[in-house]
């Protein structure tokens, strides 16, 4: 399935849809038309399972066109969002880095979630804004100390993630923190797609277009550590819960390897998408 959040003109509080062929689902009207039983969010959905939607996809008889909605981020509320750095091979060549012995984590907050659509403030406090499309995996269940192999089976699903850095404020000092943590730097969205959906995470193409123009092409077969690698290795040192975020890490052809670069700036619009998983396009403005 291909779940979002979302509300609308007439309906500003936030729910749970399902996307379509034919439309989005708005999961809680056809609950309450039909008299179903259904999960009411995201975080619903991670604990009931998705087989809690199977009612209301079958007796869905409305639906909403995506341009009468706002899109609100796909996962509205982790515990945790997880960012790996320098897990593109051809990324770390144009950075100028050597690739890491075991993956490089850095954490991001729930102050960085946007949707799809929504506008990205460009404070004045920096200069060096960039973009990062990357894989994002949303633990579905309870994970510690798992081993690689059974690693994918704590995925609940992928989405589309802009990594954004402010690079000024990144290279300030040996912790990245300051610079991955500005306010709605990390859209994400527009859809979560069930793990079942996604044939092989390995093997996804990623793109970014700044102003129709492409910048960044690659397929996640270049990922310098898996999706098992990373879920086992982190599951090692503490626990990975239920709509906790990991960022896998960009590919190649990020402002930071631009020579010389042109970082982002008010009026420009970004437009990440990963293969099968949806096309996060987000406007940026002064702060």
């Amino acid at each position: 399935m291909k779940l979002l959040t979302f509300s609308t003109a007439n309906n500003p509080a936030k729910r749970l849809g399902i996307k379509t062929d034919q439309g989005v689902i708005d999961v809680a009207q056809v609950a309450e038309s039909h008299g179903l039983a259904a999960p009411s969010d995201i975080g619903s959905v991670l604990h009931f399972g998705i087989e809690s939607l199977q009612a209301v996809l079958a007796a869905a008889d409305s639906f909403l066109d995506e341009n009468d909605i706002y899109f609100a981020p796909c996962v509205s509320n982790p515990e945790k969002i997880i960012c790996i750095g320098l897990n593109y091979k051809k990324h770390a060549e144009e950075a100028g880095a050597t690739l890491p012995d075991t993956p490089v984590l850095f954490s991001k907050f729930n102050n960085a979630l946007a949707a799809h659509t929504e506008d990205v403030p460009l404070p004045s406090n920096a200069e060096k804004y960039d973009y990062e499309v990357e894989l994002g995996v949303v633990i579905g269940k309870e994970c510690r100390y798992v081993s690689e192999e059974d690693a994918l089976d704590y995925v609940f699903g992928y989405c589309t993630i802009n990594d954004m850095s402010v690079r000024d404020l990144q290279m300030l000092t040996s912790q990245w923190l300051l610079g991955k943590t500005m306010d709605k730097g990390l859209p994400i969205g527009p859809y979560l797609v069930t793990a079942d959906e996604v044939a092989d995470p390995h093997n996804l193409q990623l793109t970014t277009h700044v102003n129709g123009e492409k910048r960044q092409d690659s397929n996640t077969a270049d990922l310098a550590f898996n999706i098992n690698k990373i879920i086992s290795y982190i599951s090692q040192y503490f626990t990975l819960r239920p709509g906790d975020v990991i960022s896998t890490g960009t590919p190649e052809g990020v402002i930071l390897g631009m020579n010389p670069p042109v970082w982002l700036k008010p009026g420009d619009e970004v437009a990440v998408e990963i293969e099968g998983l949806g096309r996060c396009v987000n406007r940026m403005v002064a702060e």
